[in-house]
């Protein structure tokens, strides 16, 4: 990998840091050039977090990649990814979404 394909991810890594923070989540970067050593990003409870920058993304192996650290690390694979000038998108396997979203219908549920 080059060292601007590596800036760009670390660069995507920040940005969608700063993001979740500006949510209320306390975001902590495991570091882009860890090759796997540790997660692009932890702090939402329950989800791996594999981040993407990049202009063509294989979309099946990037997320056969974040299955594989899901299950090294702990949480649901979710793989966040953009292009340039365009948005954050969220990829998931449906399994995984399906019982996500099912944990908020029920919290929903419960609050009067």
């Amino acid at each position: 990998m080059g060292r601007s394909s590596q800036r760009k991810g670390a660069d995507g890594e920040r940005e969608l840091a700063g993001i979740l923070r500006g949510r209320g989540y306390d975001i902590e970067r495991g570091g882009s050039l860890s090759y796997g050593e540790v997660p692009d990003l932890v702090g939402l409870p329950g989800v791996h977090i594999e981040v993407k920058r990049v202009e063509r993304l294989n979309v099946p192996e990037a997320m056969d990649q974040a299955t594989r650290d899901a299950d090294r690390f702990g949480g649901f694979p979710a793989l966040f990814h953009r292009r340039s000038r365009s948005p954050w998108l969220v990829t998931m396997r449906l399994a995984d979404w399906l019982e996500l979203y099912q944990g908020f219908e029920e919290k929903e549920k419960a609050t009067p």
